[in-house]
């Protein structure tokens, strides 16, 4: 039988042996910038075991999705008993939400990398937008997901209960007062309202992919946003 996991945006505290208790009522998108911000080591990193886990269970919700996925398949692809797969995480839930979670590190580290090597508040723009679609738009467990299960999609990404889209824009927002406090950006923009409208935009791309957009063009996709987002910020391309 296969167990069906139940995927939310913002997950309950659940405990998994040989692992950090989540915490309760964060969404991915919070937890990922909470843990960039903290010198904690990551468990999979140390813990070999559960690394074979977790890149088991990506494997295989790229191929099958989350919910058709079993702990079976799981532990198969591991080459490991499911008992072994049990210590590490008690639940399928527990699992998803661990894979997911990975995800949004890696795509965290990546924005930050790209945000540090930007030189002006346009270049940041610009890249915080292609990094975005092309990290997460490309991502195989995001392409899955939209064909396997997409009502599960808006709630990972910027969506369900818009607990997600929020933090993203409080995050979005902070950027551009601090761009605002430099002088880079003019007092006059609202920050709430366009860090609202650019996420919402963003999210969109993700949700209902454009096949008039090439997610693997990084120029293409720098070129919309140069057009059609500095403009929302009264800024233009350098």
């Amino acid at each position: 039988m296969k167990e069906h996991a139940r995927v939310n945006a913002a997950s309950p505290t659940s405990q998994s042996a040989g692992s950090a208790e989540v915490p309760s009522g964060q969404t991915f998108f919070e937890r990922a910038i909470e843990h960039a911000g903290s010198d904690s080591v990551d468990v999979s990193v140390a813990d070999r075991t559960r690394t074979r886990v977790l890149d088991a269970a990506y494997e295989q919700f790229c191929i099958s999705g989350v919910s058709r996925a079993s702990m079976e398949e799981v532990a198969r692809r591991a080459g490991m008993a499911r008992i072994t797969i049990y210590r590490k995480f008690a639940t399928k839930d527990a699992l998803v939400d661990a894979v997911i979670m990975r995800e949004f590190q890696r795509y965290f580290a990546e924005f930050v990398d790209e945000m540090s090597r930007a030189h002006t508040a346009a270049d940041r723009l610009v890249a915080g937008f292609v990094t975005s679609l092309m990290t997460l738009g490309r991502n195989p467990l995001i392409r899955t997901l939209l064909q396997t299960e997409p009502a599960m999609l808006p709630g990972v990404v910027g969506g369900g209960d818009g607990r997600t889209a929020a933090g993203v824009r409080a995050f979005v927002e902070k950027q551009l007062v601090q761009e605002q406090q430099a002088g880079n950006i003019s007092e006059d923009v609202p920050a709430l309202e366009a860090a609202d409208m650019l996420v919402r935009i963003a999210g969109s791309f993700l949700t209902s992919p454009s096949d008039l957009i090439d997610y693997d063009d990084a120029d293409a996709l720098a070129d919309i946003a140069r057009r059609f987002l500095l403009p929302m910020v009264g800024l233009k391309a350098d």
